[in-house]
This record gives structure tokens, C-alpha cells and sequence, in this order.
């Protein structure tokens, strides 16, 4: 953290997903609170899908282009771009138009996209394999950290229709804390300077995914990944109706929901550093899908029944309240010490020629399992299936994971 080799590009990630997740948080409060749009819980979980949709597209163009060019100014530029993007969403949130933020929103998963294979393919470049478990679970812990307080803020910021002016400033602000601190990233190098970068982005998509494939370890690892973003895409997306429509909340109970998933999602992280410690330890992994699986069955149940949590106070002032925040809490811990082992094991067993290729497939495969799942929970709530059904029919698939993934674990090393 107070390296040159870390520190920079752990800034530039942390306020790239604070500002990710501040537009994406400010257009839910709007659609939900303010606007009261139509079909408001599917334009939410499509709100999910037009973010997510980029990395399918173009992760394997930023992958090639990481290993091609040094990962560190291809992260200076990309930056440098995301400041004129930030200036569409100012544009869309001055005007309160859905579009204009879906359009901005849609661009910042672009960029993100890009970045993608960077931001994961440069840390094995400058950390050590011992490092490598601690570094993925900061770089985890602080990506749900900044989802926490861009959550927060965003939901601040969009309150009674929100404050133009501060929404402006704040967004332009963290633009530029990305693109500066993207500048002190060190040089990567070029890890493969001959390589041909592809026009054909549907080919070299394919390819890509069909090289990932043919590698069983690799393989596996990326299935396990993929699943934990499925998993949180799906519950960031049931919350809102979850805290609003079954438990009666304000606005400031969907921020507690929010705060107590970030915070715990960043102390399973630190468990799955701390049993790793500087090992490639796969046999967390069926354990934290089996806990996705009770807790998330538990917390829909819980939201079947009576229970009203009307204010931030009230999730404290009861058992039923509480036990509410220990199945949310159970579901992120859950879920942090699901996805650093496997996405360290990734980067230890790729080499280094072609890291960032093998990020940029592991990214295809999460943006097609999130996209599908955003969409396919953007129809069901359209045709009227409920939250808490929801909830539970993703623990019943998490308990089916936990089982394959004990059958199908490969050997570490």
C-alpha cells in the first residue's frame, strides 16, 4: 500500500469503481424513488446489463492490446477518456434523462471493459506469487469498499431528485483522480510486442474463450469466477426492491444493505488472504459457495414473511432485524472468500506472455454469465416473479455449485 508497484494502480481501480458505481447507484435511486418509471425493478436490473455488456464485446480487444502495448499507458489513456465520458453523465444527471445516464453508463462499462484485463494481468508483473493472494483480496476488498461509498454517495447525491451541481463536481473529480493516478502506475513492459492485434472482435472473442477452455485448470477456475459475479450482480440487483418493497425501507435502509454487503464482501476477502497465505488454496471455494447457498435461501425467506425494517434503527432493534443483517452479512463474507482463491489461481497458472489474454477471456465469461443473468432476472420480475423467490432459487443454484465444485476441484499446484 505505500509502494510505487501497488499503491497507484490500487487508487486508480478504487475511484474507478467509486465512479462506476455512483452514476450506476444515482440512475437507481432516480429510476426508484424519484422517477417511479415504469417496470422501475426491470430498468434496474437492466441498468446491470447495459454496464456488464461492454466487457463481453471487448474484453478480448483489451486483452490483446494489454499484452501488445505496456499495460501502464494503455491505463493513462483509457483514463484520459473516461474524463469526456464523466461529462455525458453530468449531462444526464442535470437533465434527470434515463437515457442520457444509460448512454453514460453504457460508455463507463467500456472503459472498464478495456481496463479489465489491465487492472488484474499488471498485479503479477510487479507482486510476487506470495503477494499475489494478499494483493487480489485488497484490490477485492476495496472494489466492494468503493461500491459501499460511491453507493452511498450516489444515493446522497440523487436524494429528493439530488444536487446537479455537487453530482458534476464529485463525478469530474474522481475522473480525474483515475487519469492521475493512473499516470504513476509503473511501466509493465511489453509482455508480448509482436503479438497481432485482431479487427475481428467476434473472432478473437471466441478464440480466446476456446484457448481458456482447452486448459481444464483454467477452465474451472474461470466457471468459479463467473459464478461469483452472477451471484452479486443478481443480489446488488435484488436489493433495492428487496429493502423498498418487502421490508418497507427508505432510501437509507437500501444504503445500510449496500454498506453491510460491501464491508463484509471485503472481510471474506481478508479470511481468503489469511488461509491462503501465499498458497494457491482452492478448498475454500465449495465451502463459500455452499454458505451463498443457506444464507441467500434464509434472507428470501425472511423477506416472504412481515418483517418492516422502515429505517436504518430498525434493522437493529429487533431479532428479526438483526438475523435480516446476518444473512446479508453471511452472503458477502460468503462471497469474498469465493472469489480470491480462484481468481489468484488464474493468475498463477497463466504465464506471463499471455496473462492478460486469460483475464480478458475470464472476463468474457463474467460478463456473459451477468448479462444473462441480469436479463434473464429483468424478465421474471417483469412477469411478476417475486424477490424473495428470487433470492431463493439463487441459494438453491448456489448448494447445486458448491456440490460440483467439491466433485470437480483440480489440484492447486
Amino acid at each position: 500500500m505505500t509502494t510505487r508497484r501497488f499503491a497507484p494502480l490500487f487508487w486508480c481501480q478504487f475511484f474507478s469503481a467509486f465512479n462506476d458505481n455512483f452514476l450506476k447507484t444515482s440512475l437507481v435511486f432516480l429510476i426508484l424513488f424519484k422517477l417511479s418509471a415504469e417496470n422501475a425493478q426491470a430498468l434496474i436490473s437492466l441498468a446491470g446489463a447495459v454496464f456488464i455488456f461492454p466487457f463481453f464485446v471487448l474484453s478480448a480487444l483489451g486483452g490483446e492490446i494489454a499484452d501488445r502495448f505496456d499495460k501502464a499507458r494503455v491505463a493513462e489513456r483509457l483514463k484520459l477518456a473516461e474524463i469526456a465520458i464523466a461529462g455525458v453523465a453530468v449531462a444526464g444527471f442535470w437533465s434527470h434523462s434515463v437515457f442520457v445516464l444509460f448512454v453514460a453508463l453504457f460508455l463507463f462499462g467500456v472503459v472498464s471493459a478495456l481496463f479489465g484485463p489491465i487492472k488484474y494481468g499488471i498485479l503479477p508483473d510487479h507482486m510476487t506469487r506470495a503477494e499475489l493472494p494478499t494483493a487480489n483480496a485488497l484490490v477485492e476488498g476495496a472494489t466492494f469498499v468503493a461500491i459501499l461509498t460511491g453507493t452511498i454517495v450516489g444515493g446522497i447525491a440523487a436524494r429528493n431528485g439530488g444536487d446537479p451541481a455537487s453530482f458534476a463536481g464529485l463525478m469530474m473529480l474522481l475522473a480525474l483522480s483515475c487519469w492521475a493516478t493512473a499516470r504513476f502506475i509503473p511501466p509493465s513492459g511489453r509482455a508480448a510486442p509482436d503479438l497481432r492485434i485482431s479487427t475481428n472482435i467476434a473472432a478473437s472473442t471466441f478464440r480466446l474463450v476456446r484457448e481458456l477452455k482447452a486448459d481444464k485448470r483454467q477452465w474451472w477456475a474461470a466457471l468459479v469466477v463467473s459464478w461469483f459475479w452472477l451471484d452479486g450482480a443478481v443480489i446488488l440487483a435484488l436489493l433495492p426492491p428487496l429493502a423498498k418493497n418487502h421490508f418497507g425501507g427508505s432510501e437509507d435502509v437500501l444504503i445500510v444493505f449496500l454498506a453491510i454487503f460491501s464491508i463484509a464482501v471485503g472481510a471474506g476477502s481478508a479470511l481468503a488472504s489469511l488461509i491462503a497465505r501465499g498458497r494457491v488454496v482452492l478448498t475454500p471455494i465449495p465451502i463459500a459457495a455452499a454458505l451463498l447457498g443457506i444464507f441467500s435461501i434464509d434472507l428470501g425467506w425472511l423477506a416472504t414473511g412481515t418483517v418492516q425494517i422502515a429505517d436504518a434503527r430498525a434493522l437493529y432493534d429487533s431479532i428479526t432485524g438483526l438475523h435480516v443483517a446476518a444473512a446479508l452479512t453471511g452472503i458477502a463474507v460468503a462471497g469474498g472468500l469465493f472469489i480470491v482463491p480462484s481468481f489468484t489461481a488464474i493468475q498463477v497458472w497463466a504465464g506471463a506472455e499471455r496473462r492478460a489474454r486469460v483475464v480478458a477471456a475470464v472476463n468474457v465469461l463474467n460478463a456473459a454469465f451477468m448479462t444473462g443473468a441480469s436479463i434473464a432476472v429483468a424478465l421474471m420480475q417483469a412477469a411478476g416473479v417475486s424477490t424473495p423467490a428470487l433470492l431463493m432459487l439463487l441459494g438453491a443454484a448456489n448448494l447445486t455449485v458448491a456440490v460440483l465444485a467439491f466433485r470437480t476441484m483440480p489440484r492447486a499446484d
